[in-house]
């Protein structure tokens, strides 16, 4: 099967963030095995997503893992020129959910599969498919703690996020957070009798507000864009009508770490905040949604230099975007930013890929089993 044949399944897939993925991932397993992989699907925690890991080569060496993630985000936008689950070609450009993030890079490394099988191998490689990446990297920690059962530590881990083949050493950490304030409902013609939980709220926002500007004062990374940290407010939701006493305010919080800072030290001061709150009747909760660390792979890595050969090109400092790469990385296994396609192109309608983009990936992923066949 082609690179094209491949992504038109992948993509007839509605493999949507949050919802059962049993049908791609058996199609994929069924795929993998049929060309001599080792494959192991492990159902995560929510019982009704699983993640994806095969190999081809020696399981008994490091090797090298191709990482990406199944799911993609809603294709809800209104202004879809055609079914959005449905591949469609024009000239050169395949549209389609997913087909520059990220199952372009995904058919890639299938389509390479069943050549990876007729290498001499001497270091194997495995492809490593999770589930939620879309949902904050919900699935793939599941994944990474699987993986020394099944095979020797790998020591490299490309993750092919949208980069226009152009490979990324570093990028942003994430943590983001549900802050939940109760209140006390009445009318609001009696607000001595009330608790007004948006009100309340005012006081969390107003210390978000203030971490926000501070760290726009550093510590700075002139790698990154923003090159500091950041903070922000991005949902709230309370209230019935303008005559009710709110008793239930909620936001939802992110901040990005640059390397070096830990994402979830970011909101301390608001999980700190709530105790003010609640020192005053109300009924305070702090949820994390989503972690991840960031990304920051030496100049001098090994994997730096082959991914330069492999490309040809320089590579990439860092993005302020987050992928599963952090990750990989914590858990000892270096890892870089490398797929085809464009982020700028991803979360709206009409995301495209062309098909030269995903030959010259294929190309680049041939040339990587060349290399650890030698």
């Amino acid at each position: 099967m082609s690179e094209f044949d491949i992504l038109e399944r992948l993509v007839s897939f509605p493999s949507v963030v949050g919802q059962p993925n049993a049908t791609i991932v058996q199609w994929i397993a069924d795929y993998a095995r049929s060309h001599g992989a080792q494959v192991t699907t492990a159902l995560g925690p929510e019982g009704d997503r699983s993640n994806l890991f095969a190999t081809i080569g020696p399981r008994d060496v490091p090797g090298v893992i191709l990482s990406g993630h199944m799911d993609v985000v809603p294709a809800s936008e209104t202004d879809w020129s055609s079914d959005p689950f449905s591949l469609r070609a024009d000239g050169d450009r395949l549209y389609g959910r997913g087909t520059s993030d990220m199952k372009g890079f995904l058919a890639c490394a299938l389509t390479a599969l069943p050549e990876f099988a007729k290498m001499p191998l001497k270091r194997p490689i495995h492809l490593a498919f999770s589930y939620d990446e879309e949902a904050g990297c919900k699935g793939v920690p599941h994944l990474i703690k699987l993986i020394p059962t099944l095979c020797a530590l790998p020591d490299m881990c490309v993750v092919g996020e949208p980069s226009g083949l152009r490979a990324i050493r570093a990028h942003k950490g994430k943590a983001a957070a549900r802050i939940t304030v109760r209140g006390r409902p009445g009318h609001s013609s009696r607000p001595d009798l009330g608790l007004n939980a948006i009100h309340a709220m005012s006081e969390m926002l107003t210390s978000a507000v203030n971490a926000a500007n501070a760290l726009t004062h550093g510590p700075f990374d002139s790698n990154f864009e923003p090159p500091y940290s950041s903070l922000q407010v991005g949902t709230i939701k309370g209230g019935q009508a303008v005559n009710i006493i709110p008793d239930l305010c909620v936001v939802d919080i992110e901040a990005r770490a640059i390397s070096g800072v830990s994402p979830a030290s970011l909101l301390e001061p608001l999980r700190n905040a709530t105790a003010a709150l609640q020192a005053k009747g109300f009924d305070v909760s702090f949820d994390t949604l989503s972690e991840y660390p960031a990304l920051s792979l030496a100049a001098g890595a090994p994997l730096t230099a082959l991914m330069r050969d492999l490309t040809g090109t320089e590579l990439l400092a860092a993005v302020s975007y987050g992928t599963e790469a952090g990750l990989y990385q914590a858990a000892g296994i270096d890892s870089i930013i490398c797929g085809p396609g464009d982020i700028a192109r991803a979360h709206k309608a009409n995301e495209f890929i062309t098909r030269e983009e995903l030959s010259s990936c294929h190309r680049m992923l041939l040339e990587l089993g060349t290399r650890l066949s030698a």
